[in-house]
């Protein structure tokens, strides 16, 4: 293996461990602060965004057209991070809200909630590796586990949207 793989494996069992600790950690800590804007639609369109841009990368590849699907490809990234901290920020200035529904779309909510939930843990090492398969030009790792991390990164976008369009009449 080469060292700037070697390198790069490092990084991405790092991340693939902080990201979520650092997430989990941010949630039990409360700032008291009103934030100019209400950020659940804002993100949850970011995430719709990035569902958009996954499709168009692959339709991209798809038609040959590499350097489009690599700027798409690194928008969608820009995007999730930008999610990402938009999410953290709004749940470290605001109160969880609670889903009100009952019965089975109770039920149908917290299957979503919570396969997004995990799935968007389980997604952050296969984006990690699939992207330095990409920038390492090792294209043929790179297409076997794109396969795999471009359904679980647009399942995770999807159901964030999901989740949002939900719990959106609870919001106080």
């Amino acid at each position: 293996m080469e060292k700037s793989t070697k390198k790069y494996n490092t990084w991405i069992v790092i991340l693939s461990i902080a990201i979520p600790l650092v997430v989990a950690i941010l949630f039990g800590v409360k700032i008291d602060l009103k934030l100019p804007v209400f950020l659940p639609p804002i993100y949850a369109t970011i995430n719709g965004l990035t569902s958009l841009l996954l499709i168009a990368a692959v339709w991209a590849i798809k038609h040959k057209k590499i350097q489009l699907h690599e700027k798409l490809m690194k928008t969608a990234i820009v995007f999730s991070v930008l999610f990402l901290v938009m999410y953290v920020a709004y749940h470290m200035t605001s109160e969880s809200t609670k889903y009100g529904g009952e019965g089975i779309l109770k039920t149908v909510y917290f299957f979503i909630l919570i396969s997004h939930i995990l799935l968007s843990i389980v997604v952050i090492p296969f984006v990690l590796i699939t992207y330095v398969r990409a920038i390492t030009n090792n294209f043929e790792l790179h297409k076997k586990i794109a396969k795999i991390t471009f359904p679980l990164w647009l399942y995770v976008t999807i159901t964030g949207v999901v989740v949002y369009l939900m719990i959106s009449p609870y919001y106080l």
